[in-house]
C-alpha cells in the first residue's frame, strides 16, 4: 500500500511538472496562420506560451527559419536572444526571394531558466517582391459585350509532362473573379481581390494550387464579374467608377522535382466566352441562366473552337500588392426557420437571422422557368414582405431553369442583407429543405465572448457581433442590403474598439487605413467613405475624418502593433493639419459637417426637446481629440519635435473650445448629453468644471427619463464618461432601459442585429423614413466597449499595449447577478467573470503567460476579500480619483485566480 502511494506521488509530481514546463502554443505569421502570397521582406512572428504554473513570463527566445521542413539550412538563426517579447519579432535573416516556402519555429525560455521545446512548424509564402516578376498580360474578353454585361470566362490548357513539387498561382482582376483548375476552385475566398482604392492599391491573391495539377494537359477556367470596379456602387446609379472594362492577370509558378519550373500566364493566347451568369452587381443580384452553362469549359478535352481569343490589355503593374487582411469567406449557414404565405400570397421564408451573404436553393421545373428570390430584411406590420428601405438597390436573384432535374443555384459577384426571402416563379410547395442562407464576412478570427445574467443584455451582444459579422465585409460597410454599402469613415471609428474586442481586426484595419492614406486629399481631408466613390469634395467631417487617427491609436492599444502608428502616421499628422488650416483664432468653426448623426429628434419640435447639439462645438472636441492621438503617436515613435509641437497647439485648442462654448459657472452652449459628453470624454473643459459638467449630464439624462439622446458620436462614449466620474449606476439604468430611444428597445422588437435608427421600427410596427433605415448597422454597437472593458473589466494599459500589461476592475451592479467576458489576445487568453449571490461576490480571472495585470477588486477592505479560500495578502486599498469607488488592488502574473468578497 505503501509503495502505491508512493507511486501515485511520484506520478503527481512528474505530471504537476510536465504541467508547469512551459510550451509554445500557437504561432503566427504577420498575425495570420501560415499565410500565403507575404510581399512583406521583413515578416513578423508571434507565438502565445502556455503553463499550468502562476506568474510565467518569458525571458529569451530563439527564432529560427528555413526553406526545408527540417531546417538543415537555416537562412536565419536569432539565437538565444534576452527579451520578454513575443510579439511582432521581425525576420532579421538574409534577403528572401519571391514564390517561396519558408518554415519556421521558435523556442523559449522562462523565468525560471526553463527552455521550452521548439513549436510547431509553421510557414508562409512570399509572394512578388517586384513588379518585374510579372510576366502575365492583362487579358479582357475578347468579345463585345452585351448590355447587361454578362460574366466573361476565360480559358487556357497547359501541359505538365513532369512531377509537380509545388505550385503557385497569383490572381487578381478589375472587378470580381472565381478560378477553377481542372474544374476545382481556387481557394475559399469570395468576392475577391476585395475592395481598395483600385488606382492606387490593387491586390493580387497567392493560391497553393499544387493539388489541383495532373500530369499531361491541365485547364484553368477563370470567371469575372463587374464588382465594385464597374458595378453600380454609391448612389444616383453610378457605375464604371474605376473604369469600364473587367479584365484578368493570372500567373502560375510551377517548380518541378527534377528542380526545374514553368510558368504559365494570362497573354493573348487565352480563349474567352459567356456563359450561365448572364447578369451580375452587387447592389441588383444576380441570374443565372443553367440553359446556357457550358459543361466541362474548365476540363481537359472541352472544345473551345468558338471561343473567341483574349485581348490582351496594357494596364501595368505599378498598383499591384499583395493581400495581408483576411478574405471574405462563408461561414455560418442557416436552415429554413418558416416557411410563410402572406396575405398577399407572397411566398416567403424565414431565415430568423439578419445576415449578409446569399442563399443556395435547390429547385426542380421546366426549361426556361425562372424563379426570382428577393431579399428583405424585416416585414410590414401587417406581415408582408418589406423593401422600401433597400432604396434603388434590386437585392434579386434571378434563376432560369435547365429542366434537368434537381438543380443548385447560388449566387457569385453579389451579396444581400436579408432575414426573408421571397420566391417567385416556383409553382411547388416551398419545401424548407430546399434553401440554406449562407453567410459572408472577412475570415476574422472570432476573439471575444460575453455573457450576463439579463437575457436581453446577452441577446444585445449577439446583435452586436452580427452587426459586425454583416458589414466587416473587406470593407467595414454600413448597410449591406440598401444601394450603398460603403466604408462609412465615422462609422469605422466609433466602432472600432469595440471591433477588436469581438474579432481580431488588425489586418482587416491595417488594409483599410492604407486605402484612407491613398485617398486623402492633398489637403489632408479624410473622405466620408474609404474607398471613396463619392468625389474629392465628399471629405473633410469632423468625427469621420477621425478614423484617420482613432483607429490607428484603437489598433496599437488593442494588438501592440507599432507599427500600425509608423504606417498611418503620415495620414494622422495630415488630418490634423488639415483641421488646423480650417480655423480661426484656433476654432475649426467652419465647413461642413454630419454632426452628431441620428440623434434623438422629435418632429415639429417646439420646446427644444430635439438634443441638437452645436456641429462646431463637436468639431472642436474632435480636432482637440485627434490632436492628443497624434501626440500620443509621435510620443510611442519618439517623434519629440511633433510632441512638443503638436502639445502646445491641443493647449490652444482646448483654451478656445472654453472660450467660445462654456459659460463661466461651466454650462455648456449646447446642453445635450453629446456636447457633456464629448467634453468631458476629450478632457476639454478645465479640472474644476468637470465634476458639474458629469452631473449636469446626469440631470439631462433623468429629464429623459433615463433615456439616452445621443447620435453616432456621443453614444460611444456616453456610459464610459458617467463610469468615469461615479455614475455607474446611470449608466446601467441607461444598458437597461427597453423603451425608445435606448439599446434594448431594438432589442424587444425582434432585432437580430443593431439598427441604423434607435426606432427603425416604431412601437405601432410602422416604420422609421425608408431613406435612412437599416436593420444592420453597427454604430450604435460600439456600447459593447463599455459592456467589455467596465461592466466586465477586461481592458489594457497604454504601457503595455496589447494586454501585455492588463487591466481589469469590473463594476458590478445594474441587478446583474452575473457577467463575465473573455479575450483572446496574442499573448492568450485573458478573462473575467463576476457573480453575486447573497451578500457574496465571487471573482474569477484568467491571465495569460507572460503578461502581467494590475487586478481591482470590488470590495471596501482587504480583510472581506479572500484569495482562493485564504486570507488575501499584498492587497492595497484604491479608489479612482473621480468616482470615489472602492476596490483592494493586487498586482499579477500569469495563472487562474478566484476571489471571494464578503460584503
Amino acid at each position: 500500500m505503501r509503495r502505491i502511494f508512493t507511486l501515485v506521488i511520484v506520478f503527481t509530481l512528474v505530471a504537476t511538472f510536465a504541467q508547469a514546463q512551459i510550451s509554445v502554443n500557437k504561432i503566427l505569421c504577420e498575425n495570420r496562420t501560415n499565410p500565403m502570397g507575404l510581399d512583406n521582406t521583413q515578416p513578423r512572428f508571434t507565438w502565445e506560451l502556455a503553463s499550468a504554473g502562476h506568474n510565467v513570463s518569458q525571458t529569451a527566445y530563439q527564432v529560427r527559419v528555413s526553406t526545408y521542413p527540417d531546417f538543415r539550412k537555416p537562412i536565419w538563426n536569432s539565437g538565444k536572444v534576452v527579451s520578454d517579447s513575443s510579439v511582432h519579432i521581425a525576420y532579421k535573416g538574409t534577403a528572401l526571394t519571391s514564390h517561396t516556402k519558408y518554415y519556421w519555429q521558435v523556442k523559449v525560455w522562462d523565468n525560471s531558466k526553463k527552455a521550452s521545446a521548439w513549436s510547431e512548424t509553421g510557414y508562409w509564402i512570399s509572394s512578388l517582391f517586384n513588379t518585374t516578376e510579372w510576366q502575365a498580360k492583362w487579358i479582357g474578353p475578347g468579345f463585345k459585350e452585351d448590355s447587361l454585361r454578362a460574366s466573361p470566362m476565360f480559358r487556357k490548357v497547359f501541359s505538365s509532362t513532369k512531377k509537380v513539387s509545388s505550385a503557385i498561382a497569383y490572381i487578381t482582376a478589375h472587378g470580381l473573379y472565381e478560378a477553377q483548375i481542372n474544374g476545382h476552385r481556387v481557394g475559399d475566398a469570395y468576392l475577391t481581390p476585395g475592395w481598395t482604392s483600385y488606382g492606387k492599391r490593387l491586390q493580387y491573391q497567392a493560391y497553393d494550387v499544387t493539388d489541383l495539377l495532373a500530369t499531361g494537359n491541365n485547364v484553368v477556367g477563370v470567371t469575372l464579374g463587374s464588382g465594385w470596379y464597374r458595378g453600380l456602387i454609391g448612389f444616383s446609379n453610378n457605375q464604371n467608377f474605376y473604369g469600364k472594362d473587367v479584365a484578368l492577370l493570372f500567373q502560375l509558378h510551377v517548380t518541378y522535382t527534377d528542380g526545374t519550373s514553368a510558368v504559365i500566364s494570362s497573354d493573348g493566347s487565352w480563349k474567352s466566352s459567356t456563359g450561365e451568369i448572364t447578369y451580375a452587381e452587387i447592389y441588383n443580384g444576380e441570374t443565372i441562366d443553367a440553359r446556357k452553362i457550358k459543361k466541362g469549359w474548365a476540363l481537359n478535352g472541352y472544345n473551345d473552337a468558338g471561343w473567341n481569343s483574349a485581348q490582351v490589355m496594357d494596364y501595368g503593374f505599378k498598383n499591384l500588392l499583395a493581400t495581408y487582411n483576411e478574405p471574405v469567406r462563408k461561414h455560418e449557414t442557416f436552415k429554413t426557420l418558416r416557411v410563410l404565405k402572406t396575405k398577399k400570397n407572397e411566398h416567403l421564408v424565414d431565415f430568423g437571422q439578419n445576415l449578409v451573404g446569399w442563399v443556395k436553393i435547390r429547385l426542380k421545373g421546366k426549361k426556361g422557368q425562372k424563379v426570382t428570390i428577393s431579399h428583405a430584411e424585416v416585414l410590414d406590420k401587417d406581415g408582408d414582405f418589406y423593401t422600401e428601405n433597400l432604396r434603388a438597390a434590386k437585392a434579386q436573384d434571378t434563376y432560369i431553369l435547365s429542366g434537368e432535374g434537381v438543380e443548385l443555384f447560388e449566387p457569385h459577384f453579389t451579396f444581400h442583407g436579408f432575414q426573408f426571402i421571397k420566391v417567385e416563379g416556383y409553382n411547388n410547395d416551398l419545401n424548407p429543405d430546399d434553401f440554406t442562407a449562407v453567410a459572408l464576412y472577412s475570415d476574422m478570427n472570432p476573439t471575444g465572448s460575453f455573457s450576463s445574467s439579463n437575457a436581453l443584455v446577452n441577446q444585445l451582444q449577439h446583435n452586436i457581433q452580427w452587426g459586425q459579422k454583416g458589414n466587416f465585409l473587406d470593407v467595414p460597410t454600413d448597410c449591406p442590403q440598401r444601394d450603398e454599402r460603403l466604408g462609412w469613415t465615422g462609422d469605422a471609428q466609433v466602432f472600432s474598439r469595440t471591433a477588436s474586442f469581438n474579432m481580431n481586426v488588425d489586418n482587416f484595419f491595417a488594409k483599410w487605413l492604407k486605402d484612407i492614406t491613398a485617398d486623402q486629399t492633398e489637403k489632408g481631408a479624410v473622405p466620408f467613405v474609404i474607398p471613396n466613390v463619392l468625389g474629392k469634395g465628399a471629405a473633410g467631417s469632423a468625427g469621420w475624418g477621425e478614423a484617420a487617427t482613432v483607429i490607428p491609436w484603437n489598433m496599437y492599444v488593442a494588438y501592440g502593433d507599432k507599427q500600425v502608428l509608423k504606417d498611418q502616421y503620415g495620414s494622422m499628422k495630415a488630418w490634423v493639419d488639415y483641421m488646423k488650416s480650417q480655423t480661426k483664432d484656433d476654432l475649426w468653426n467652419t465647413g461642413f459637417h454630419f454632426g452628431d448623426w441620428l440623434f434623438y429628434s422629435v418632429n415639429d419640435d417646439t420646446d427644444g426637446t430635439s438634443a441638437v447639439t452645436d456641429k462646431y462645438l463637436i468639431a472642436q472636441c474632435f480636432y482637440a481629440y485627434s490632436t492628443q492621438l497624434l501626440i500620443n503617436a509621435a510620443q510611442v515613435l519618439g517623434k519629440t519635435d511633433d510632441y512638443e509641437a503638436y502639445g502646445k497647439n491641443l493647449k490652444r485648442i482646448k483654451d478656445a473650445f472654453v472660450r467660445e462654448y462654456v459659460t463661466s459657472n461651466g454650462r455648456m452652449v449646447s446642453g445635450t448629453q453629446t456636447a457633456y459628453v464629448l467634453a468631458l470624454n476629450f478632457d476639454m473643459l478645465p479640472v474644476d468644471l468637470r465634476p458639474q459638467a458629469a452631473s449636469r449630464l446626469v440631470d439631462n439624462i433623468t429629464k429623459y427619463n433615463n433615456h439616452l439622446t445621443t447620435g453616432f458620436l456621443g453614444t460611444p462614449y456616453l456610459c464610459h464618461v458617467l463610469s468615469e466620474f461615479g455614475y455607474t449606476d446611470e449608466a446601467y439604468k441607461l444598458l437597461l432601459q427597453d423603451t425608445y430611444p435606448s439599446w434594448l428597445y431594438p432589442v424587444k422588437m425582434g432585432a437580430t442585429t443593431i439598427w441604423e435608427r434607435w426606432d427603425g421600427i416604431k412601437p405601432d410596427k410602422t416604420f422609421e423614413t425608408p431613406t435612412m433605415n437599416s436593420f444592420n448597422h453597427y454604430s450604435y454597437g460600439a456600447i459593447g466597449d463599455w459592456m467589455y472593458r467596465v461592466m466586465v473589466g477586461l481592458d489594457t494599459y497604454n504601457d503595455g499595449p496589447g494586454y501585455k500589461h492588463i487591466k481589469i476592475m469590473p463594476h458590478p451592479g445594474g441587478g446583474f447577478t452575473n457577467a463575465s467576458a473573455s479575450l483572446q489576445t496574442y499573448y492568450g487568453t485573458v478573462s473575467s467573470a463576476w457573480a453575486i449571490g447573497g451578500d457574496q461576490l465571487n471573482f474569477d480571472i484568467e491571465i495569460p503567460v507572460n503578461t502581467t495585470a494590475s487586478v481591482f477588486i470590488p470590495a471596501k477592505d482587504a480583510a472581506s476579500v479572500m484569495d482562493g479560500g485564504k486570507p488575501l495578502k499584498n492587497g492595497k486599498p484604491y479608489q479612482p480619483a473621480k468616482s470615489k469607488e472602492n476596490y483592494i488592488m493586487v498586482e499579477l502574473g500569469s495563472g487562474k485566480y478566484h476571489y471571494t468578497v464578503t460584503n
